[in-house]
């Protein structure tokens, strides 16, 4: 009998940058499902790798001296050194400048071409360079780039189109259809109100400006664009071409999930999709778009000095521990955080405290009790039958957990196996027990308990946490940590030995250990502030009239995703005024707030409203904040 199929990916793996640990969590996260879905019996193809071409690549090895291949070779090699250090089971690792993924990328755009889908015509608009995305004048917030808000660039050049528009109305349909189709249901609303619904146009395909990328075979002047070379990864890998699909691509697609980051989901529920339709292929059965891991309350950035990467957290915690906080403290579709406070915090209580302490303590009377010899489990007593009950019904809660990608949920599921574990300990006393000798074979029944309960977790963590594991399933000479196995309590016999209690997770000085990380990464990353604006005059400053204003209603601007709508009180008057900081401020937290205004601009018609001056905001990299007065202040004073 055949086992059913599993086709996981991540998204590859850009190669401007080393990635750091909220990058890297996409893929312990794809892994642990991975792993999972091999542990229940299915036949597991596991895809990573890395996305290499492009401008924003050119550019950076240019300010290095060396060649773009010397760059990505140099990346590309970090990035899958992390993957092993992270002990990560993909089956393969594609990079976007393998021969031949590059041949059939060639072949993929000729044969849209030929289809008619593909045309030759002309790009002027602006372009950012770190999004690799074209944008019209209407779709700029405050001149600037719609998705990272940074500085962009006009761009006039001879460029192929995709023509997106006419497979529209079939992907509608087809997400429709199939409602689990993108995954959670929030990013699948965004996709289809802010992309879909207004219409889609014809998407760039082909560049002219810059070299560093795949050649369009019959017109070697452009290079084929990133959305049709990376995207094309995931049937490339399976050895699909246009003419002939491998035995891997015909027993492997279509992918069962594409696991990606919230902010590509539109790349890979809109323009994969289409291209797919394009070829005659069928779709990926789902995409996943994850949530990002902040620090604190923001992403994770250079410039910030906010980065931790994930070999500095193995170095300090182990391999195991980062996966089971990756796992663990990431909700399924808000952002979640990372601290080194709450990272500590979860070691010591749930690895330490939780369950090392429940092996430790159970491999140790074994030892002390019985030389080592685990017992017969024959002489029943209160409290057995619900901790069987708890320990084999917890892989049928895990199921349905992972079948739903509700990944931190599972985990909870084998928590609360350990957590009973560990009162079953309290309940039952087993130190207690040992002081009678007619109470001896009842002791050997709860320490039996243990040791196959503690079997079952072992199992259990096979897939989030791989060398706990094994390291668990040594202490008690388990052999047998099968999906089946999980589902009978009895499996261990009577008579194995036990190893030698070791420490799993070495409980951690909080202060000492934080005072380690200040001295090692204190300092952070050099921060890099925008270039200061060449002097003016004290005659040119004082043309500014920076006034308070204090905000009395705040609400965002219908159909438009980005500008709020603020009625501030001046003095006895009040002004309307329209901001481009959605996506960093909610409206209901700026009410009331005193908020810094330039007053005296001409005024300016945007989505059909009046602008009456500007507020004032601090840019930093990618997020804006608006400046407010740090004492109550009459509204309408003036900033001198």
């Amino acid at each position: 009998m055949s086992k059913e199929k599993f086709y996981i990916t991540t998204a590859i793996a850009y190669t401007s940058k080393k990635p750091h640990i909220g990058n890297t969590y996409e893929i312990i996260l794809t892994d642990a499902i991975a792993r999972f879905n091999r542990f229940i019996g299915k036949d597991v193809f596991f895809l990573t790798g890395t996305d290499e071409h492009g401008q924003k690549i050119q550019e950076i090895a240019e300010a290095e001296g060396i060649t773009p291949k010397e760059h990505v070779d140099k990346i590309a090699s970090q990035i899958k050194d992390i993957a092993d250090m992270l002990n990560i089971s993909y089956d393969k690792f594609i990079r976007t400048t393998d021969d031949y993924h590059e041949k059939t990328v060639q072949q993929i755009f000729k044969r849209l071409y030929d289809k008619g889908d593909i045309y030759k015509g002309e790009y002027e608009g602006w372009y950012c360079t770190p999004c690799e995305s074209f944008w019209t004048n209407t779709q700029l917030v405050d001149g600037k780039c719609p998705d990272c808000g940074r500085e962009v660039k006009t761009a006039k050049e001879e460029a192929y189109f995709f023509k997106m528009s006419k497979y529209q109305e079939r992907l509608m349909d087809y997400i429709n259809e199939h409602p689990e189709f993108i995954q959670p249901e929030s990013r699948k609303n965004e996709m289809v109100k802010n992309f879909l619904r207004p219409g889609l146009q014809d998407l760039c395909v082909s560049r002219t400006s810059f070299s560093w990328g795949v050649p369009v075979e019959f017109d070697p002047g452009h290079v084929i664009y990133v959305w049709i070379d990376a995207l094309s990864n995931y049937i490339t890998a399976l050895g699909y071409t246009p003419d002939k699909k491998d035995d891997l691509y015909n027993k492997y697609w279509p992918a069962d999930v594409h696991i990606i980051g919230k902010d590509i989901l539109r790349f890979h529920t809109i323009y994969w999709p289409i291209m797919l339709m394009a070829l005659g292929e069928p779709l990926p059965k789902q995409i996943f778009g994850h949530p990002w891991m902040l620090v604190g309350e923001e992403k994770m950035s250079k410039s910030r000095g906010n980065v931790i990467y994930a070999e500095d957290l193995v170095k300090h915690f182990g391999v195991d521990a980062v996966r089971y906080y990756s796992l663990h403290e990431m909700p399924f579709s808000q952002d979640g955080t990372i601290t080194y406070e709450v990272f500590i915090s979860r070691f010591n209580s749930n690895l330490a405290n939780t369950l090392g302490n429940l092996v430790n303590r159970t491999v140790a009377m074994i030892n002390k009790y019985f030389d080592g010899e685990i017992q017969a489990g024959d002489t029943a007593g209160e409290f057995d039958e619900e901790l069987k009950n708890i320990a084999v019904g917890a892989v049928v809660k895990i199921i349905k957990k992972m079948e739903t990608l509700h990944v931190a949920d599972s985990l909870d599921e084998i928590w609360k196996v350990v957590d009973r574990a560990n009162k079953y300990i309290d309940e039952t006393a087993p130190w207690v027990l040992a002081k009678n000798d007619n109470d001896r074979a009842r002791l050997g029944t709860v320490l039996y308990n243990l040791v196959e309960t503690i079997r079952i977790i072992a199992a259990l963590l096979s897939a989030y946490m791989p060398e706990t594991s094994k390291r668990i399933a040594e202490q008690i000479n388990a052999s047998d940590l099968s999906y089946e196995s999980t589902k009978t309590f009895g499996v261990t016999k009577a008579g194995t030995k036990v190893g030698k209690a070791e420490v799993l997770f070495a409980r951690i000085d909080t202060d000492k250990k934080l005072d380690e990380l200040e001295d090692e990464f204190g300092d952070g990353e050099k921060i890099e502030l925008a270039p200061f604006k060449n002097y003016i005059e004290f005659e040119d400053f004082e043309k500014l009239d920076i006034r308070v204003g204090r905000v009395i209603e705040c609400e965002k601007v219908p159909k438009s995703s980005k500008l709020l709508r603020f009625t501030l009180q001046v003095g006895s008057n009040t002004r309307q005024i329209l901001s481009g900081i959605s996506k960093y401020h909610k409206p209901e937290e700026l009410i009331g707030k005193n908020v810094l205004f330039v007053a005296n601009l001409k005024p300016r018609k945007m989505m059909g409203l009046e602008s009456y001056g500007m507020i004032l905001s601090a840019e930093f990299e990618d997020k804006l904040t608006v400046l407010t007065t740090m004492n109550d202040i009459q509204s309408g004073a003036e900033i001198v």
